[in-house]
């Protein structure tokens, strides 16, 4: 087993029309859903590029609070030159020193600067569970003396504001010793910042406010994009071969931030991703399939602003645990958690912690449903969707299969006979059986309840209002989910209700669902215009599932429809070309970019049910279904590099848009990874799976 390491050489130009790495981006995360991202070139061109995004308690939440660090290297013959870009220097383009190299560790950034003779490497962590960034320098070659100055950007705000939001704040500076406090107010959490090293170092008092930054990414995507920065001055330490300085940024106590030293939290940190990976099993211990591991480990999260969940959780034993849907802007939401769970958990070897983030869902289930999102800042989670719950039976599912956990199952089966209940009477948002038919409708105006759910102020884009398929779907398999638990808890009698219940909806299904002049399944029926006959990917999980609904003789021209329409390198099109409403771009503002996001964009989730469906038809051929995950290896090489995006454009050249960094992309790429691994790979998994579930209790 080795860390896995990615490179990228360093060839920018500094022109961000034409330098790949100011598109390229790196991301760094704490376990509280607080991070630390940027553009692999130095440029900030997000609102959400930042050195320490803390994830504060709630009504805070997300807060920039250092943006940036100014980095200027004077060399022996007195030389200036600056790394990356220079947002508060304005430093002419030819003294900008571009990387050498840039390249991920265990998932940790680390760029090399040559310059004359020396030889600079910088490094990046968020000490796990802290609201604390170190940036270390070392200097690795080079004779005599280099001057290293650091010059902190701030712009404290709540991390999804506009980047003029509150310009005209004032800033006060504290020191004491080698401890420097920024403040912007006694309401506001202060920014410690110290700078460790053996080399005598000194601090600059030099106030300095940045000219209008552009942030190009923001400019595109139609937001503000035009904002400042200030600075209270630099630190200064000289660094001879082999020496090495770290900037400390943190919210934390002092008594926290100096409870290690930088080379103890560097090595605590890189034991804590050694044993990701020997938590794994063997088909992601080494190559993509560790990167994935570590992609994995940024979206599972303790989260930090719920501090009454925290006491009741551990007051049974456990802890509070959640998904980030994605970076940068998203919070956790039940939908996408309950789809990456095996990919983050359960693939990695990490199932205390999906036992934990289940116990912790099946908590806020309200009226039969699992919320669909904890907005930012916020306590009490938001209900509007159909298919979260359904999709947490299937993550339980998914859990007991590989932890032999019943006494979780025990505990939430309450929860479960409650919930197939109240979707039997019905529910919120007109979510509830169809009594005629025993399919699931679903559908109130205004309400975008499924999982294309772009809405554009009043306008819900794909309101898919009636019997969705991929709905009805994930219906039938938790009805027959539930008539193997309670079968297996409370006996053949309550095990009948759910079988008949299965029956029923099956029977319906596919006489209404199938689409014969297509070949296919539509995507709606019952609409408020009747069937929808649009070619969608979610008529595969009517096969991927693990009780499929469709019959089997329809498996094979359903797929065959949708590998040629909807299959792409990078996931499936979320609407097949040929259709008024294709659009094969995800562009513009966010109203244009909303208009196309289930209207064609690709969706690299949406792999991992095809491949599921797939090898059904082909159970003898998991090397041929890998190959379908041959178009999102490469792409670890862009957009947030070690990760895999959101979303991609529905045409060559597929270009990656969203979010950088998707929970259930990468939760889908990893788990298809290991699921299509080698004979021996598949073996030892199994092997080690066992010894898990006989280990005693506690040693898991």
């Amino acid at each position: 087993m080795t860390e896995p390491v990615r490179i990228l050489r360093g060839h920018g130009s500094g022109d961000p029309e034409s330098d790949p790495h100011l598109r390229e981006e790196w991301l760094v995360t704490n376990g509280l859903g607080g991070y630390a991202s940027g553009t692999v070139g130095g440029a900030i061109t997000r609102r959400y590029h930042g050195l320490l995004v803390a994830a504060l308690p709630n009504p805070f939440g997300r807060t920039m609070l250092l943006n940036g660090l100014s980095e200027r290297l004077r060399l022996p013959d007195r030389r200036v030159v600056y790394t990356g870009a220079e947002e508060l220097a304005g430093a002419a383009p030819e003294n900008v020193l571009p990387f050498a190299e840039f390249r991920l560790e265990a998932g940790l950034p680390v760029w090399r600067y040559e310059a004359a003779g020396f030889v600079l490497e910088k490094r990046l962590l968020m000490p796990y569970r802290q609201n604390t960034v170190h940036i270390r320098y070392r200097l690795l070659a080079g004779e005599g003396a280099l001057r290293l100055n650091l010059r902190p950007a701030i712009h404290f705000r709540p991390h999804d504001a506009q980047v003029d939001t509150g310009l005209g704040a004032r800033y006060t500076l504290t020191v004491v010793d080698d401890s420097y406090e920024v403040s912007a107010g006694a309401e506001q959490p202060a920014l410690r910042l110290t700078l460790c090293c053996a080399s005598p170092s000194a601090f600059t008092f030099d106030r300095r406010q940045s000219p209008s930054i552009t942030y190009e990414t923001e400019r595109s995507r139609g937001y503000h994009s035009q904002g400042s920065l200030w600075s209270p001055g630099y630190f200064r330490v000289d660094l001879s071969a082999g020496q090495a300085a770290t900037l400390v940024a943190s919210t934390e106590d002092w008594e926290t931030i100096r409870a290690l030293s930088p080379e103890e939290a560097w090595r605590a940190e890189e034991q804590r991703r050694g044993m990701l990976l020997v938590s794994a099993g063997p088909a992601a211990r080494e190559g993509p399939g560790a990167e994935l591991v570590m992609a994995a480990d940024q979206f599972l999260i303790t989260p930090v602003g719920r501090t009454e969940d925290a006491a009741r959780a551990r007051a049974a034993g456990d802890e509070v645990r959640t998904v980030i849907a994605g970076y940068h802007w998203f919070t956790d939401w039940g939908r996408d958690t309950m789809i990456s769970l095996e990919g983050l958990t359960l693939a990695t070897g990490r199932y205390v912690e999906a036992g934990w983030i289940l116990r912790t869902f099946a908590h806020y289930v309200r009226d039969g449903l699992v919320p669909n999102l904890f907005p930012e800042g916020q306590g009490q989670g938001l209900y509007h969707t159909a298919d979260a719950t359904l999709w947490f039976l299937h993550a339980i599912d998914r859990y007991l299969r590989i932890s032999g956990d019943r006494m979780t199952l025990r505990l939430l089966l309450p929860k479960l006979l409650d919930i197939v209940d109240h979707h039997v009477r019905g529910t919120r948002f007109g979510i509830g059986m169809d009594p005629a038919d025993g399919l699931l409708r679903q559908g109130q105006e205004g309400y975008q309840l499924t999982w294309m759910d772009a809405k554009v102020d009043d306008w819900v884009i794909t309101p898919r209002r009636g019997k969705a398929v991929e709905i009805n779907a994930l219906w039938y398999n938790a009805l027959r989910l539930m008539e193997q638990w309670t079968g297996e808890e409370q006996g053949e009698e309550a095990a009948a209700r759910f079988r008949e219940l299965a029956g029923r909806a099956r029977e319906s299904f596919n006489r209404r669902f199938w689409h014969q002049e297509g070949g296919y399944l539509f995507d709606v029926v019952d609409g408020e215009r009747g069937d929808d006959a649009a070619c969608r990917p979610n008529q595969v999980l009517a096969i991927s599932l693990p009780h499929p609904v469709l019959d089997s003789e329809r498996w094979a021209p359903v797929m065959e429809v949708v590998e040629k329409r909807l299959l792409t390198p990078v996931g499936l099109r979320s609407l097949a070309p040929g259709h008024p409403d294709y659009k094969p771009r995800y562009y513009g503002d966010l109203r244009s970019r909303d208009a196309a996001y289930h209207q064609g964009t690709v969706w690299a989730w949406l792999i991992g049910p095809f491949i599921d469906a797939w090898l059904k038809l082909h159970p003898g051929d998991p090397s041929r279904a890998r190959r379908f995950l041959d178009g999102l290896i490469p792409h670890l090489d862009q957009a947030c590099v070690g990760s895999i995006s959101e979303i991609f454009d529905a045409e060559p050249p597929y270009t990656p848009r969203g979010c950088i960094a998707q929970a259930w992309s990468v939760a889908e790429a990893l788990r298809c990874w290991v699921k299509t691994a080698g004979t021996e790979e598949r073996a030892e998994e199994a092997r080690d799976e066992q010894a898990r579930r006989t280990a005693p209790a506690g040693v898991l």
